[in-house]
């Protein structure tokens, strides 16, 4: 992950994935929004671990995987960069937020992290980053930099959903600050994606 032309892309990547709306962001929102930032940072924390342990776990069966088949790296980094595309469609067309109010307790450490292993946009990000992010050589101290860096990136960028709270969900809320607000996020989305499609050794 020392090369720029990998690191900086999945920066952009983590970033957008990890701050865009999705089940944690508006989890971690309900939160901030009923019982405060201070309250919610377990919450925060734990899906900071959860998704850098997911990555982790995820792309060491990969790993295994782009040694023994030839080829593999590469038709799994096509398949990745598609869903990203379809994703920054997805997000660009999502429209605004629609929020219930949940009168259950905060989710705390543990149940955060284990809330990834169910959470269907932590399993496209854990696979979307190992098949298209982490370079075959020296593949197991890649993954663990950017399970590192994926779990730090994704404290502030999910944590400041908390600090939103209300506000978050009374802009959101309004169909055309949303409709400005997921376009922003799908073109940076696919700005971050192509260097990695263009870079690939097929």
């Amino acid at each position: 992950m020392s090369d720029l032309g990998v690191l900086l892309p999945f920066l952009m990547f983590a970033i957008v994935m990890t701050g865009t709306p999705g089940p944690n962001n508006l989890m971690v929102l309900m939160s901030g929004a009923r019982v405060g930032v201070l309250r919610t940072m377990p919450l925060v924390c734990g899906i900071a671990l959860g998704i850098g342990l997911q990555l982790a776990i995820v792309g060491s069966g990969l790993g295994s995987a782009f040694e023994r088949i030839p080829g593999f790296h590469n038709a799994l980094s096509v398949v990745g960069a598609a869903y990203i595309l379809w994703l920054a469609w997805a997000i660009a067309n999502s429209g605004p937020l629609q929020m219930q109010v949940d009168p259950k307790p905060p989710m705390g450490l543990i149940s955060g992290a284990a809330f990834q292993w169910i959470n269907p946009k932590a399993w496209a990000l854990s696979i979307s980053v190992a098949a298209t992010y982490i370079p075959p050589e020296n593949h197991f101290l890649n993954l663990c930099i950017a399970a590192v860096i994926l779990a730090a990136i994704s404290v502030p960028c999910v944590g400041v959903w908390a600090l939103g709270g209300l506000t978050f969900r009374r802009w959101l809320g309004r169909p055309r600050i949303a409709s400005a607000f997921n376009v922003s996020m799908a073109v940076i989305l696919v700005v971050a994606t192509m260097p990695a499609v263009l870079n690939l050794s097929i």
